[in-house]
């Protein structure tokens, strides 16, 4: 029940993950959480429930205390993966983030 309400309120406060993409050459990634790698070829970074996996040449990040990133260069390749929330368990019944 609480997940349900949480959920909603994320939404009303524009909590979810915004991706908005300017041809091949800017991205920008609302509520970015965590950057968890950066070269100038690859960049992955965490939001609210995905993780956002970059590849591409010349990439740079700005912005980041924004709540969100900027990701300028020559974008190839983007991936997105859905993160599994603390609470669920994997097939091994480890946790995963």
């Amino acid at each position: 029940m609480f997940g349900k309400a949480s959920d909603k309120m994320r939404e009303v406060f524009y909590l979810e993950t915004g991706i908005h993409i300017a041809g091949n050459r800017e991205l920008v990634l609302e509520n970015c959480r965590r950057i968890e790698e950066c070269s100038d070829v690859f960049m992955c970074m965490t939001a609210e429930k995905l993780t956002v996996k970059i590849w591409g040449s010349d990439l740079r990040a700005y912005d980041f205390n924004t709540g969100g990133i900027i990701i300028r260069g020559k974008i190839t390749q983007i991936e997105l993966e859905e993160r599994r929330r603390r609470n669920e368990k994997s097939d091994s019944g480890k946790c995963e983030d």
